[in-house]
């Protein structure tokens, strides 16, 4: 039998055919695809689920601090909770890593965690720890949260004729450390569905828009088109560092005409609009981070 290597088919298409093996069990109101699985829990409330990983040499270095490790690797996933316009609430750590480490690396990495944990309000709820027999470092978070019932945001409810938004300026994040030092827009996601008009679509950015802007057009199943001139560099950075570079953590969201016309009157912040969604599935984009790829 033959084998596929996984970098022959890249990220998106290695998660569609795991995904193809899995049979359903309990009823989900938003299942795999999404920033976060959704899941009724009672009369005022959904509960999200999502977990999230950090890997020495893909997502820092040997040499990062060891909180700004641990402040990351809650802060992803707080990141995505955040883009279905919900609240985090528990954490379950797992760290691995190689017996030669030290402990005060690991107490580190706590240390960034409780930060973030206690600026959002999560407890961490437990975790685990294993050895693994190369020296590396892998920490993954399962983070729960909650959102209004009915009320998450997900990146399918665009529409042809929406305008596309991001949260702020892109690109630059290694060099600058905005990878390990930014703060989740829980804040901003929160205002968006309490204050109104309420997105029609969102996700976060964290593949860079080349990567995210694609998944959430298939999502809502249309085409886009960007004004390139309008996207906003960091900066010091090209248009092609803000379109590829990833790790932006903003969000990535889309309104009708008409919620956009009235959208800075009515909160106070202002959004960056960078294009529309089209009924054409033209997809005008290639780049971005891809795990897997070649």
């Amino acid at each position: 039998m033959s084998q596929t290597p996984l970098n022959s088919l890249g990220e998106n298409a290695v998660l569609q055919r795991l995904l193809s093996h899995l049979h359903a069990g309990a009823p989900m109101a938003v299942g795999p695809g999404d920033d976060c699985a959704v899941v009724a829990r009672n009369d005022e409330w959904d509960t999200l689920l999502k977990t999230d990983v950090v890997v020495e040499g893909v997502h820092f270095t040997r040499e990062t601090e060891p909180r700004r490790i641990g402040r990351k690797a809650l802060a992803r996933a707080i990141s995505d909770i955040a883009a279905m316009g919900g609240l985090p609430e528990h954490a379950l750590i797992t760290i691995l890593t190689h017996k030669t480490r030290p402990v005060e690396l690991l107490e580190g990495i706590y240390d960034g965690i409780d930060e973030m944990a206690a600026r959002f309000g999560i407890s961490v709820a437990g975790g685990e720890t294993s050895s693994i027999p190369y020296d590396g470092l892998v920490i993954n978070v399962a983070l729960t949260g909650k959102v209004e019932r009915g009320q998450a945001i997900l990146r399918s409810g665009g529409q042809a004729g929406d305008i596309i938004f991001v949260s702020g300026p892109l690109g630059g994040s290694f060099p600058t450390g905005h990878h390990l030092d930014f703060i989740p827009r829980v804040s901003l996601a929160r205002a968006l569905m309490q204050q109104g008009p309420r997105p029609s679509a969102m996700m976060d950015l964290s593949d860079g828009i080349a990567a995210d802007l694609p998944r959430l057009a298939a999502a809502s199943r249309c085409g886009f088109e960007l004004s390139l001139p309008d996207i906003p560099c960091n900066p010091g950075c090209s248009l092609e560092q803000a379109l590829n570079d990833g790790e932006d953590y903003e969000l990535l969201l889309t309104y009708s005409p008409q919620d956009a016309a009235t959208l800075n009157h009515a909160v106070d912040f202002s959004l960056y609009p960078i294009g529309k969604l089209t009924a054409s599935l033209r997809n005008t984009l290639c780049g971005g981070w891809q795990h897997f790829s070649a």
